[in-house]
């Protein structure tokens, strides 16, 4: 590996002191991404700031074919951005600037370092919008959320990140550069190759230009909560807002292991003896936003809430989301230790889903809470275990895995927004026939022909 340190060091020029890492200590700290999935141990870390950089970069690593792992901020949670045996990383995080705001064109212009929340508030300022939102916006990156078509509490009203890229600069597994198409609000020449790589998590090129998609800024977010009785009525009056002439910006459930778990966590959010389930609708309408939170409110007493909250000023709405945010680190704290999961499933087999996680709970000895984005169907089961408890954390992932297996057996996904990665590969031949399969290796050998780029993820 001397050899191919000497070229990178050459590729990096007068960066390569403070652009170059290669001790092991260091190496073993930034190897293992959010997910706690490790791999494998990286030889060398690099962090890029130009795209010209990074072709250099790749193309040292395609001369001795010697594996790349494109890291941001690695917050994956299905170990898409945790190091391989002998790879370089490529840490994105120093290209980190916004090119172009283009309000004419409504559409930004970003490097892959640059966090989602910093594009949201610099678009913000020109009276724009940038609609993906997911929960960790203040920590991910753009490239990252691109890597795993992200998604968040508003895909309901926005859709996922894909819905909001127009363009790509990659690097590809040679070192050529491409951009996927014009920057165009419409464009149908060739193959959509920006929706093929967008949610591809580094298997096929590596991203150093994104061009995004823009709107008007929306009226401010107001909401209304509710508690249940069960969680068949909250699921009544979710698909009833759902499926509405307006739908909402956000709507979120959890249920009753995430209210009992939060009975413990944190006393100050209120729940009411009765209450098995929540919901959480909100609205970010520039006109009649009171008559669509009058909705919401009406569709909730039609279905039998037991309590209602009416949200009217950011703070205020702060305080329920405080509720939704809960859920991971409640359940957590609720046996010492959770497994996070990312199902997506038909609105019409969401009851069903509640149903077999309790099915599943009893046998393997764990708790299960199902909450998410239960506008869209992308629920994230928690399965709260006690660390210090070998079984029971050999328990916990076979109940996770039985999850997955309802998902798809219910017509749904193993993942709606977090990735396959490494954790879930092994649940691909569930969803996936073999054909669909070995067309997606077709893909990959035609992008990547040597192997080279985040070799055993995704696929």
């Amino acid at each position: 590996m001397s050899v191919v340190l000497d070229e990178l060091r050459v590729a990096l020029g007068t960066r390569a002191d403070t652009a170059l890492i290669t001790d092991a200590a260091s190496l073993a700290e930034v190897g293992v991404d959010t997910s706690g999935a490790r791999r494998g141990a990286a030889f060398a870390l690099v962090r890029p700031v130009t795209t010209e950089e990074v072709q250099a970069i790749v193309r040292v690593a395609d001369r001795h074919e010697v594996p790349i792992v494109a890291q941001g901020s690695r917050s994956s949670l299905a170990g898409a951005a945790s190091a391989t045996d002998g790879s370089i990383l490529v840490d994105f995080s120093r290209m980190r600037q916004i090119l172009v705001i283009d309000p004419l064109e409504r559409l930004a212009v970003v490097q892959p370092g640059v966090r989602v929340e910093e594009l949201a508030e610099a678009v913000e300022r020109q009276g724009l919008f940038y609609a993906p939102d997911p929960v960790s916006s203040h920590l991910a990156s753009i490239g990252g959320t691109v890597a795993t078509n992200a998604g968040g509490m508003r895909c309901i009203k926005y859709g996922v990140t894909r819905d909001s890229i127009r363009s790509l600069e990659v690097v590809l597994a040679d070192g050529s550069v491409i951009n996927t198409r014009r920057n165009t609000i419409k464009s149908v020449a060739g193959l959509d190759l920006t929706s093929l790589l967008v949610g591809s998590e580094g298997t096929l090129g590596l991203v150093t230009e994104i061009t995004v998609s823009l709107h008007s800024a929306p009226g401010p977010s107001l909401g209304v909560s509710a508690m249940f009785p069960s969680i068949g009525e909250a699921l009544d009056a979710a698909n009833e807002i759902a499926t509405g002439v307006t739908p909402p910006s956000v709507l979120e459930m959890l249920d009753d292991v995430a209210l009992e778990a939060f009975r413990r966590y944190d006393p100050s959010i209120e729940v009411p003896d009765a209450a098995r389930a929540w919901l959480l609708a909100v609205t970010d309408s520039r006109v009649a936003a009171d008559a669509e939170l009058d909705g919401f409110e009406a569709a909730f007493a039609r279905n039998g809430a037991i309590t209602v909250r009416r949200a009217e000023t950011a703070e205020e709405l702060d305080q329920l989301f405080a509720t939704r945010r809960a859920l991971h680190p409640g359940l957590q704290a609720y046996l010492g230790a959770s497994l996070n999961g990312d199902i997506a499933v038909p609105r019409g087999a969401l009851g069903e889903v509640v149903e077999r996680a309790d099915e599943i709970a009893t046998p393997f000895g764990v708790v299960i809470s199902i909450g998410g984005h239960v506008g869209d169907g992308n629920l994230h089961p928690v399965v709260a275990y006690d660390p210090g408890d070998a079984e029971q954390t050999r328990l916990a992932h076979a109940a996770q895995d039985a999850l997955l297996a309802v998902a798809q057996d219910l017509g749904g996904t193993v993942t709606g927004e977090h990735g396959i990665g490494t954790e879930k590969l092994h649940a691909l031949d569930g969803e996936l026939s073999p054909r669909v399969r070995e067309l997606q290796r077709a893909i990959k050998a035609a992008f990547d022909p040597k192997g080279i780029l985040n070799p055993g993820a995704k696929l």
